[in-house]
């Protein structure tokens, strides 16, 4: 989320990501805009992350298998859809705490194009340290056919808005 604060008259700045108190249980963020992989993608991460497993890699190898074609990597596909979330969820996050339940409801293949949304599941103050807190979401994500191929829950450390903020509006 790239909301224009106004930092001085007729001057805008823009900010990524929410403070602890613009967040709210039940609200969903669509993550726009969506983003297409391809083969070079999948090769790419693959390498670069010593995954070598055939499905990945090997063209011929994947044509023989049930799916016919390489499948995009997993790892790839969290990666991008975690990526996606950024801009609304955890651009003012200080650090993750973890993730649970992921799930890869349907596979990914190069020509996909992904979006995804997360929904805030929880909302806290933290016990010991009084100017965070921490958020939890549920990241869902969906292939241009609207066929959901991920969920997550995700929780984050977030700072509360600088009070200089809350001063000046």
């Amino acid at each position: 989320m790239l909301t224009p604060e106004q930092v001085a008259p007729n001057r805008y700045r823009a900010r990524y990501g929410r403070y602890l108190e613009e967040f709210s249980v039940g609200d969903v963020y669509e993550h726009r805009p969506g983003r297409t992989l391809t083969d070079a993608d999948n090769i790419q991460f693959s390498l670069l992350t010593m995954n070598y497993h055939p499905m990945h890699c090997d063209q011929a190898f994947a044509e023989k298998s049930e799916f016919g074609k390489l499948l995009v990597s997993s790892g790839l596909t969290l990666a991008i859809v975690l990526g996606m979330s950024v801009n609304d969820v955890s651009g003012q996050a200080i650090a993750n705490l973890g993730w649970k339940d992921i799930k890869l409801t349907n596979p990914v293949f190069a020509g996909d194009t992904l979006y995804a949304e997360s929904e805030v599941l929880d909302v806290r103050e933290s016990k010991s340290r009084p100017s965070q807190g921490i958020v939890t979401v549920k990241t869902t994500a969906f292939n241009q056919r609207d066929e959901q191929i991920m969920v997550f829950e995700r929780t984050f450390l977030v700072g509360k808005k600088p009070q200089q903020d809350l001063v000046q509006g």
